[in-house]
């Protein structure tokens, strides 16, 4: 029942839920990037001191194999050439198994790294958490860009799955020009 749920509510692309995004986040531009350690689809660690020195595009979704998911990581598959061009990775994040994430990296050719947030709480850490009455939890449609310096640049919150990726190539070249 649980897993059916949370399926509904991830396709559904909801954008505004009790303790949603519609609140203001108290993560701001300027401030240091929470830390994380995860596995990604491979069962690789990684972690955000990883892309020290290097602009990291940081996406959360709420769930593999969902519509909406499935657009916004086919469009930053395709960003992905364009986004490395300005120096940048990309990293997706849901709290979907390694094995999922891998199902899902080869069903639809994803050359960037997902990781496995199984229990939520990085997502939590950058308030990219729906947790309905403490029973149903899964990530929130967020994007963050964390500077070389590990500082958040940018926060999208309730970000449109098609067109999320091309508005974080435009933002990375607006700062990019600004950092020079």
């Amino acid at each position: 029942m649980q897993k059916t749920i949370r399926l509904l509510l991830a396709s559904c692309n909801l954008l505004v839920l009790p303790g949603s995004a519609a609140a203001k986040s108290a993560l701001e531009v300027g401030q240091p990037a929470p830390d994380f350690s995860l596995p990604d689809q491979t069962g690789r660690t990684v972690s955000l001191a990883d892309y020290r020195g290097k602009w990291l595009v940081l996406y959360f979704y709420p769930k593999d194999f969902t519509p909406g998911c499935t657009t916004e990581a086919q469009h930053f598959r395709d960003a992905v050439p364009d986004i490395e061009k300005l120096g940048a990775a990309v990293i997706g994040v849901s709290e979907d198994s390694v094995k999922n994430h891998a199902k899902f990296a080869e069903t639809y050719h994803l050359d960037y790294t997902l990781l496995a947030d199984d229990k939520g709480k990085v997502a939590a850490a950058y308030e990219s958490l729906y947790n309905i009455f403490g029973i149903l939890k899964f990530a929130k449609r967020h994007t963050f860009i964390i500077d070389p310096r590990g500082h958040i640049a940018a926060i999208y919150l309730n970000v449109d799955p098609a067109q999320n990726p091309q508005q974080i190539v435009i933002k990375l070249q607006s700062l990019m020009k600004v950092s020079s």
